[in-house]
């Protein structure tokens, strides 16, 4: 598939939208979907076969993007653990065991958060830290 081929992105999609390299973003799209049931709705192939220019998904009604780093166009793989992606669902704890047993490693444990929320976090292969979340019932 050619840039030619390639049509923009033509309705607009609401709330802001995490964008992050990986190394590995191939891999990662299966990860996601494997770890978090994300699906993957775009992917943009670079021209090496190899890397990913762009792939978008979709997860619990929202949407994130990454990509490959591009350290040769000033874009490296930058996974410093600045931010993190957040799930908020009611059921949490079957979202945490699906993402620890598909490879992510506990940062927090999922337990309850002293604002009384069930709370943990974990870094995904990739270098990516998650946070699950199920509100207080």
């Amino acid at each position: 598939r050619s840039m030619a081929d390639l049509k923009p992105t033509t309705v607009p999609l609401p709330g802001v939208i995490p964008y992050f390299c990986v190394e590995g973003a191939k891999e990662a799209s299966l990860f996601y979907a494997k770890a978090f049931g994300a699906v993957e709705v775009r992917r943009v192939p670079a021209e090496d076969g190899k890397r990913l220019m762009h792939c978008q998904m979709e997860l619990n009604g929202g949407t994130f993007m990454f990509c490959d780093g591009f350290p040769e166009h000033g874009h490296p793989t930058k996974t410093d653990g600045t931010y993190t992606m957040q799930l908020v669902v009611e059921d949490g704890q079957a979202w945490w065991d699906r993402a620890i047993a598909a490879g992510c490693k506990p940062v927090m444990a999922y337990s309850q958060a002293f604002w009384g929320d069930m709370h943990g976090s974990m870094r995904d292969p990739f270098g990516i830290e998650w946070a699950i979340t199920s509100p207080q019932t």
